[in-house]
């Protein structure tokens, strides 16, 4: 079962006249929710903020929107040992049309989901992933922040309906590598990692930002910069990342394939060690 709250209340329908049905105006977080937490709920937090100064909204009181989450946990009828939390900022009600007060203030609604653990040997053995044909535009003035207007991915997401894909990855309109439908890519090469820059398209992943921050810590510097399909093919390793399932090894984008995850599966350790308990092997 899912529960949807808005501003605190529970609430089995939105208002057509609410800016994130009429128009997407708004922003997103995907929160996996552990023994009762939200998993980096701080950056979370910070990545909305971004988002509102870009979108002009009002930035939400942060003791509010915890205190929303912890009452939706409290009584909403997912397991919260293990679900996930949907938060959603619209820029609110309005009449038909783009102009709206800038900034606005916001409605927030919180949703909870129950959710399971991927297989083990999705961690074990590597997941599969493809090449979308689906581009994403290029110098877009939300680049890197999760707003509602996600049609890209959708489309994205079409292009794969079997279960042996888990993952596509997307390209930007001149082919540099930017991330998959729902997660975010690095890749390993000669012991260096790197992943895309996101300064002109994409979402920049809160897990993304803690496997970075993961490995600073560790030693381990991250180059951020354009990776073509070239540089991905011929990598040494890729893996993927996002905030529900921490990191995936890949064992095969369409022809190309690895067998050999050293590095991500050190990485995983580095994770679970931090409290990101699915990369515990």
């Amino acid at each position: 079962m899912k529960a949807w709250f808005c501003n605190g209340e529970r609430v089995s329908e939105l208002a057509i006249g609410d800016r994130a049905f009429q128009y997407g105006d708004g922003l997103f977080e995907t929160v996996a929710v552990r023994n009762g937490a939200p998993r980096l709920w701080d950056y979370h937090l910070e990545r909305l903020e971004v988002g509102c100064e870009k979108l002009q909204l009002i930035k939400p009181d942060r003791r509010q929107l915890r205190d929303w989450l912890d009452d939706a946990m409290r009584h909403g009828p997912a397991d919260t040992s293990h679900c996930t939390a949907k938060l959603i900022l619209s820029a609110g009600m309005s009449d038909r049309g783009y102009h709206r007060n800038a900034p606005a203030r916001t409605t927030a609604y919180v949703g909870l989901f129950p959710s399971l653990p991927l297989p083990s040997e999705h961690y074990r053995d590597g997941v599969r992933t493809m090449l979308c044909a689906t581009r994403l535009a290029t110098d877009s003035p939300t680049a890197g922040c999760k707003t509602l207007n996600r049609l890209e991915q959708v489309l994205a997401r079409l292009e794969f309906v079997n279960d042996e894909v888990f993952e596509g990855l997307t390209l930007d309109a001149v082919g540099r590598v930017i991330c998959g439908t729902m997660s975010n890519v690095f890749m390993v090469s000669n012991n260096s990692i790197a992943t895309p820059l996101l300064d002109r398209c994409g979402v920049a992943g809160v897990m993304r930002r803690h496997v970075i921050e993961t490995l600073h810590r560790n030693g381990t510097e991250v180059s951020i910069r354009d990776i073509s399909c070239a540089d991905l093919l011929c990598s040494d390793e890729v893996f993927l990342c996002n905030s529900q399932f921490g990191i995936l090894p890949v064992s095969r984008c369409d022809e190309a394939s690895w067998d050999t995850h050293s590095v991500t599966r050190s990485l995983m350790g580095m994770l679970a060690d931090s409290g990101v308990v699915e990369c515990m092997l």
